[in-house]
């Protein structure tokens, strides 16, 4: 048997982003419990590419991405668009539809996202999905007692 989905839009979101865990609670609380984005946090250890249109970790964390019920993958400021529009409050991002404004806004996005980890204190793209891999397997590496 399917489960039928409520949702709208499905985020994929960086949970240990604390800008982005603001937008998130924004976001929840305009929501306000009617379900109508789901909200799924990559970090979690329970994070599967496999429930969320094939997207990885890293793919996940280079930028946003949004999925809509059809398994149409969404990236970038059109996300925000979707999502802000299914809660009803797609005026905010309605001038980034107009050509120019949509330009310039795409570009900010762009940089935001290239420097999203380090303007957060966090590591670089490449040591996170590192750790990310090690926290799913062994890594090789014996714990060994001091001493």
């Amino acid at each position: 048997m399917m489960e039928q989905t409520q949702w709208k839009v499905k985020i994929l979101y960086d949970g240990e982003c604390p800008l982005c865990l603001r937008e998130v609670n924004f976001l929840q609380k305009r929501d306000a419990g009617r379900g109508l984005v789901k909200f799924v946090d990559i970090t979690d250890e329970n994070y599967t590419p496999e429930e969320n249109s094939g997207i990885d970790f890293e793919t996940a964390m280079e930028r946003i991405h949004g999925i809509l019920p059809d398994g149409t993958v969404v990236k970038d400021l059109e996300v925000f668009r979707r999502v802000y529009e299914v809660l009803g409050i797609g005026w905010v991002y309605a001038p980034t539809k107009l050509p120019i404004l949509g330009a310039i806004a795409d570009w900010i996005y762009n940089i935001w996202a290239s420097w999203r980890l380090p303007l957060t204190g966090r590591p670089n793209l490449k040591t996170l999905v590192e750790q990310k891999r090690c926290s799913q397997e062994s890594c090789g590496l014996a714990k060994t007692e001091p001493q």
